[in-house]
């Protein structure tokens, strides 16, 4: 009997109903402006309810659009908000539900990097958190039938996240999601002077990025060394704020959308 992880957020974060959530996801993917270069290895998407972000998120992945056909893998990586993980940690379950269906966790992936150290199961950590979840639609719209090593980053440093990351490399049948959103909670102008630093240095491969720049800085991290190592070339898709999409401007949380290009 599969053991399935429910979703946690649907109804709060994006619609439960089918109809709906598939409509609000095309919708964000049609509006992305469409790239005419190299489709990207990896990308940054932000993870906020779909009213705030889902307009960024949308920028992100639809720049798979070219090559949606080929991806048959997708590994996914995010923060720990509820739990305190360390390490990395899968979720111990064969798939991830949706209100668009089942989405089902790799297994093959999931066993080669199961033996490293920083490498462990949470369900806990898994069962209440939205970072990973809230992408799954967008590639659930994007790419049809696919496969997700989903796990969460907690105390983990760029080196262990990155040795993740070169685990699963795979070619252009695999692709990365880091899922974070940038600053949070401050006035707009000065969110949007922070993030754009962050963006800064992100485009630089320029790590470490710091939590209070990034809640997935973790990730990002891990991320930006494996891009280094790799020769990956960096660009910045959208970046705005809840501020500038659903929200009043007092405290906003910051959203950015990046790609990674592999250039050889």
């Amino acid at each position: 009997m599969l053991e399935v992880r429910e979703p946690a957020v649907a109804g709060r974060f994006y619609p439960s109903s089918p109809r709906e959530l598939l409509a609000a996801v095309e919708g964000f993917l049609e509006a992305a402006p469409r790239r005419t270069d190299a489709s990207p290895k990896a990308v940054i998407a932000p993870h906020a309810g779909y009213v705030y972000s889902g307009p960024i998120a949308g920028s992100a992945l639809a720049s798979w659009v070219p090559e949606a056909d080929q991806i048959e893998r997708v590994v996914l990586l995010g923060p720990a908000h509820h739990l305190p993980v360390r390490g990395l940690a899968l979720p111990g379950v064969d798939e991830f539900e949706t209100p668009l269906g089942p989405v089902p966790v790799d297994a093959e992936l999931a066993t080669q990097v199961g033996d490293l150290p920083q490498v462990g199961v949470s369900r806990a950590a898994h069962a209440p958190e939205h970072c990973l979840e809230v992408e799954l639609p967008f590639l659930q719209v994007l790419l049809g039938r696919f496969s997700i090593l989903p796990l969460l980053v907690g105390d983990a440093t760029p080196g262990e996240v990155a040795e993740v990351l070169e685990r699963v490399w795979g070619g252009p049948e695999t692709r990365i999601v880091i899922s974070s959103d940038l600053s949070h909670y401050l006035e707009y102008s000065q969110a949007r002077a922070v993030d754009e630093r962050t963006a800064e240095e992100v485009l630089a491969l320029r790590s470490p990025i710091s939590p209070g720049q990034a809640c997935g800085a973790g990730a990002i991290n891990g991320l930006l060394v494996a891009a280094l190592d790799r020769g990956l070339t960096a660009s910045l898709l959208d970046l705005r704020s809840s501020g500038d999409t659903a929200g009043d401007r007092s405290q906003v949380v910051g959203y950015g959308a990046f790609a990674f290009v592999e250039t050889v």
